[in-house]
């Protein structure tokens, strides 16, 4: 693939393992860039997807386009934008230490692209965010999650 891919069982009916060779990649356990999500930069990933406990095989694909310039992200502790909120300009380990917000089920993605975790210090499940506005988490099918530190995707991987 050198772009987005909705459905890989076009190309093959399984896939468990993949090489990046350029660029920076999310892939999916389901159809249509749904399901549980991995961020790939360049390398092998020849036993990536039991180690991550990926249950099944990448379904689907989606590039991500390299950012220059500013990052912006605004993380809202309520949906449709509601609660507190903070603006964000670089990564975030901890939104509960820095910013004494214990959840985050809206965003606006301003400028960049991010990964969301849902553990403190970029562990646990992930989830790609691209500029737009993410109103309810729970509504993109996130339920029972909590998003708790934050990455920007850059030249170099992250």
């Amino acid at each position: 693939c050198m772009n987005d891919c909705s459905d890989m069982s076009s190309y093959m009916s399984r896939c468990h393992s993949c090489r990046v060779q350029s660029g920076c990649f999310m892939v999916y356990d389901r159809p249509n860039y749904m399901g549980n999500q991995y961020f790939m930069r360049r390398g092998e990933y020849a036993d990536y997807m039991s180690m991550m406990g990926m249950r099944d095989s990448i379904r689907s694909c989606r590039m991500i386009p390299m950012h220059r310039g500013q990052f912006r992200m605004k993380i809202y502790e309520r949906e449709n934008f509601g609660g507190q909120s903070y603006e964000m300009m670089d990564d975030c380990d901890n939104i509960m230490d820095r910013y004494r917000m214990n959840d985050c089920q809206s965003c606006h993605v301003m400028d960049g692209h991010w990964l969301m975790y849902e553990q403190p210090n970029y562990r646990g499940r992930m989830m790609y965010m691209r500029p737009g506005e993410y109103r309810s988490f729970r509504d993109m099918g996130m339920s029972g999650m909590r998003w708790m530190s934050m990455r920007r995707i850059m030249d170099s991987g992250y």
